[in-house]
Order: C-alpha cells, then structure tokens, then sequence
C-alpha cells in the first residue's frame, strides 16, 4: 500500500501529550539520545552510532513509500522535542508477515506512559486506517517494561520465538470484529 504524499513534518497521530510524524534527516541528533544511550537499548545486541542512527532513519522513510507507515518521530508536545520512535513496521515473523508496533522513549522521560500513549494510538491506527487484523510486538522476555507496555496495550503473550537470533516474545492484539 503506497501511501500518498505527505507534507514534510505533517503530524500522522495526535495524543494528549504526543504527536507522531513521519522522520527527517535532521532528527538524528535528537533520535541519537535515545538509540545510542547503552541503557536505553541494553535489549539490542549494542546502541547504535551515529552512523546507524542516521541508517534508520533512513530505512523508515523508505517504508512510508513503500508501505505508507513505519516507525515515526515522537514529539512531546509541550517542547516540540523528538523524545523517540513509535509506530508500524511489517515484520516476518515464523515465515509469516505481521505488523508490529515499536517503541523506544528518551530515558529520562521513562515512567511517565508515553510509550504507552503512543503504542495504544498506532494500535488504533493499525486497526482503523490500514485494517489490519491483528499487531504485534516483538519484546525480548527480560524486557519488563515493554512487556508492560505492550500489556496495557491490550496484548497477551501469543508465543516465544527466536527472531534476529534472539529469543522474543510475541505479544499480539486481535482487531475488532467485523458485524455479521
């Protein structure tokens, strides 16, 4: 699904305390606080540089044209401030496709449900705009506080797989049910 043109900086998603948009490449310092803190990614196999900051931005643009979606910058609306990442990227998963909600929030701001409030408004999205029937998300089984997230949500654990050569949990959330 090819998406049509979007403005640059055109918010997708709006929340009480968040708007998502698509990413530019004048995020990477901002985004780079986030996939480069050692703390914040101690689920990857390392933090990213600079370099692979810039190389997922990146990839996420292409995935706008390429699928309409992907990951988008999370702005913190009271500062104007990119604090993360949120959004849908397909994935395969056991040889079948999916789409999964990611996430990844600035350390300091942990805590506060951002990461929440802005996976519970791409689960709506999913279900509405591209109508799918289910998401997922992939979460490394020590990672508690993504469980957390994905938890409130509305997912429950669907199976265990190695996935990027790393064991995952899938947690998943069916889409409402269409009337008979």
């Amino acid at each position: 699904m090819k998406r049509n043109y979007m403005r640059e900086g055109a918010f997708i998603l709006e929340t009480p305390r968040l708007r998502l948009r698509e990413f530019s490449p004048q995020d990477g310092p901002a985004l780079a606080t986030v996939l480069s803190d050692a703390e914040a990614m101690r689920f990857y196999p390392t933090p990213f540089d600079q370099k692979e900051v810039e190389e997922w931005i990146e990839r996420n643009r292409r995935r706008y044209q390429a699928d309409g979606f992907g990951l988008w910058a999370m702005i913190l609306t009271a500062t104007g401030e990119v604090i993360g990442d949120c959004g849908l990227v397909r994935q395969i998963v056991d040889d079948t496709a999916e789409i999964e909600i990611g996430y990844h929030v600035r350390r300091d701001l942990w805590g506060k449900g951002l990461a929440t409030e802005a996976a519970q408004a791409c689960r709506d999205y999913g279900f509405t705009r591209l109508r799918t029937k289910r998401l997922i998300s992939l979460i490394r089984p020590e990672n508690q506080p993504s469980r957390r997230v994905a938890e409130k949500n509305g997912m429950s654990i669907w199976k265990e797989v190695l996935w990027a050569g790393l064991p995952h949990l899938v947690y998943v959330v069916e889409g409402p049910q269409a009337p008979p």
